[in-house]
């Protein structure tokens, strides 16, 4: 399973000037109440949230997006 790493998302927001959950959502057009839940840790964003936010920040989504600890135990290695 792959995470959202909420601290990763902050920091390339405000590199944009986006400091509020209100920015982020003007600048992706998610709308507030699902930023609200993301970014708390409430939620994690679907694919189309995951490729909006990447978009709108010029990043790739696994720059967002971490595996969690359940997936690297089960990779063979």
């Amino acid at each position: 399973m792959y995470r959202l790493r909420i601290t990763r998302l902050w920091e390339i927001a405000a590199a944009h000037g986006d400091t509020t959950r209100a920015a982020i959502h003007r600048r992706t057009g998610i709308a507030e109440s699902s930023v609200h839940r993301i970014v708390s840790g409430q939620s994690q964003p679907d694919l189309n949230s995951a490729l909006r936010l990447a978009e709108a920040y010029g990043v790739q989504v696994e720059d967002l997006m971490q595996r969690t600890d359940a997936d690297t135990e089960s990779v063979p290695a």
